[in-house]
């Protein structure tokens, strides 16, 4: 993958009337790389995205495509093809016609137009649907038409809204494959914006992680889940312990932070300066936190009662309260749970190495 950037948002802001939807951004898209944009409802995700498809014009700065402006440049125009949350597939069409479609609004010759719907049908693994009424298909069989659709015109970039929100389970998981094997065969650019942690972080080279229109972080999937920037990117990939306090000590090797908890080593962040009383907020991740029975020789320990426990597959989180009240999470796998016999309201010590824990540069 290259770093060249085939998209730039310069300064870009969108208001809808005195609602600003996305604050001042400023954005690099680079060319050949899986980008996904995450965040809550409202954040202001798929408004950008909408306005790198032309559905929505920047109040503010300058969006440019392989180096030039797209402000004013009519959907149609910008080869921006986009795959939608409701696919929006002609259900009074077969899927060849919905695939050929965007070639006959092109203008391109019956015979080549022939030519490439064949590529997509069979690249997508859906020539034998190729005469049935879409309203017929499945779910992951529409996804695949919607897909052939898009890249039928073989775009440099393709842009697609939370498209697999509407399957189940098991379909979400062999479609983020699709996915992901076919941006990297292709070379395309793929901006995807999502809710899903799992598909954001299971698919993408980078992931931007917005909250009330601005950019939180950005980063790989690596960076974010072990090195979130600020809170809000901690607690909103749900799988971070937050501990607030202020600095009591500082040594070459470790920070003293004291909180309502107790008083913790942590690991230094180097890009963030701290001096003895200054406010500081630190996160352990729930797969780094170690249950014991017995009080641990570390520092680092506390003592919490169990709340309940999630079942996630291979492995569980244990919900947990300190004595303080502060709420944990403990990811751990079923074997490590059974020695603990664990029961609601049990009383077990939490405990964490210092390098396993991360002070938030951003707070």
């Amino acid at each position: 993958m290259t770093e060249e950037a085939l998209v730039v948002f310069d300064g870009v802001v969108k208001r809808f009337g005195n609602f600003v939807a996305v604050e001042p951004m400023d954005l690099d898209i680079r060319k050949g790389e899986f980008l996904a944009i995450m965040g809550s409802s409202g954040c202001g995700k798929t408004t950008t995205l909408r306005m790198l498809a032309g559905l929505d014009a920047p109040t503010e700065g300058e969006i440019r495509l392989a180096g030039k402006r797209i402000n004013d440049l009519p959907t149609w125009r910008r080869d921006t093809p986009m795959v939608w949350q409701s696919l929006a597939l002609f259900p009074f069409l077969t899927v060849r016609e919905n695939v050929e479609f965007s070639l006959r609004m092109r203008g391109i010759d019956k015979i080549e137009r022939g030519r490439r719907v064949d590529k997509w049908l069979e690249r997508m693994q859906i020539t034998e649907f190729a005469q049935r009424n879409v309203a017929h298909l499945s779910g992951g069989q529409r996804q695949r038409v919607a897909l052939a659709r898009s890249l039928v015109t073989e775009p440099e970039i393709l842009l697609l809204d939370e498209p697999l929100s509407a399957l189940d389970a098991h379909l979400k998981v062999r479609m983020q494959t699709v996915l992901s094997n076919l941006q990297k065969e292709l070379g395309i650019t793929f901006v995807y914006v999502t809710h899903s942690q799992s598909e954001a972080f299971s698919m993408a080279d980078r992931v931007v992680i917005m909250s009330r229109g601005r950019i939180e972080q950005i980063g790989n999937p690596q960076e974010i889940y072990r090195a979130p920037r600020t809170r809000f990117v901690a607690e909103f990939l749900g799988s971070s312990n937050v501990f607030a306090g202020k600095v009591s000590e500082i040594t070459s090797n470790s920070v003293r932070i004291a909180t309502s908890a107790g008083q913790f080593d942590v690991a230094p962040n180097p890009t963030k300066a701290l001096a003895k009383g200054d406010k500081a907020t630190f996160v352990v991740s729930g797969d780094r936190v170690q249950l014991s029975n017995c009080q641990p020789s570390t520092s680092n320990a506390m003592r919490a009662s169990v709340v309940g426990e999630e079942f996630v597959g291979a492995t569980a989180v244990i919900h947990l309260e300190g004595d303080d009240g502060l709420e944990l999470k403990a990811q751990k796998s079923h074997d490590e749970l059974e020695q603990l016999n664990l029961t609601p309201g049990a009383t077990i010590w939490v405990s964490w190495r210092a390098e396993a824990s991360h002070i938030l540069p951003g707070e």
